[in-house]
């Protein structure tokens, strides 16, 4: 009995030891995850046009959403498309309730901490609009006046990220999305929107309000998909298929459409 008892310890003890072994290893099963599951389910801010908004049939369109559908059919899985709070995106991801956050978002340090990223496919930079009756023209300008951002954006971050600029400011306002801080621009609840050029000038050309951005912006960035941290294999295979699509011209054929000209970098 002692030795069956001392044979069954040490077999437990070798499966806690594998165990160990294999969770500090960091063995990643995140592309098999998703290959077997047959989704991808993408988290989006469905109001972030052109990258991922609902059109007037209230369906999911966007740029970024095209390309994660030729993503996914390629790699022969079902894309869905949830929406979510972008205050909380992380959570969502955290709690796998989403499989990535693809709709214009931005890589930064503080955010590569806690996810993993695809190779950037999109350059980008956070940029200021004003009215266009108003005086104001550099960052300066806005010394004593009141910016409007999207609260948990990259947005909010690049601002923080330029504590000379913002100690400036009379105040920041922190929005649910950004469609609202352009409403609240001109209803003359701010001063200013921070917030992202293809955004900005996607959502000007469109409204064909009275806008315009500063030729002075405050921060270069990068759009890349985010997973969960240490999901290089899921990461990379993404990367890897938007390299093919842009080797293929697919990618250049999709900016194109919305863009009016290719602006894309991944594969260059």
């Amino acid at each position: 009995m002692k030795k069956a008892i001392t044979i069954l310890m040490l077999v437990m003890c070798a499966a806690i030891v594998f165990a160990a072994g294999a969770k500090e290893s960091g063995a990643d099963n995140s592309l098999n995850y998703i290959k077997n599951k047959g989704t991808l389910i993408l988290g989006l801010d469905d109001s972030f046009p052109p990258m991922g908004y609902r059109n007037e049939n209230n369906e999911i369109v966007g740029f970024d959403i095209d390309v994660a559908k030729e993503v996914c059919k390629r790699m022969g899985i079902k894309l869905e498309l949830q929406p979510i709070d972008w205050n909380a995106k992380e959570q969502e991801l955290a709690t796998k309730q989403i499989d990535c956050i693809w709709n214009g978002f931005t890589v930064t340090e503080e955010r590569k901490k806690s996810l993993t990223f695809s190779d950037a496919y999109v350059n980008n930079a956070q940029v200021l609009i004003v009215l266009n009756d108003s005086s104001y023209k550099t960052l300066a300008d806005l010394k004593g006046k009141t910016v409007g951002l999207q609260a948990g954006s990259s947005a909010a971050d690049a601002l923080n990220d330029s504590p000379d600029f913002k100690a400036t400011l009379k105040g920041v306002v922190e929005l649910k999305d950004n469609l609202t801080a352009l409403m609240d621009l001109q209803t003359g609840g701010c001063d200013a929107v921070l917030m992202d050029l293809l955004v900005a000038n996607y959502a000007i050309k469109q409204s064909a309000k009275p806008m315009r951005i500063l030729d002075e912006g405050l921060a270069n960035e990068e759009y890349a998909v985010g997973f969960r941290f240490g999901e290089k294999a899921l990461a990379d295979e993404v990367t890897n298929t938007m390299k093919a699509m842009a080797a293929d011209g697919t990618m250049a054929k999709i900016a194109t459409e919305w863009f009016g000209a290719d602006i894309t970098v991944i594969g260059k």
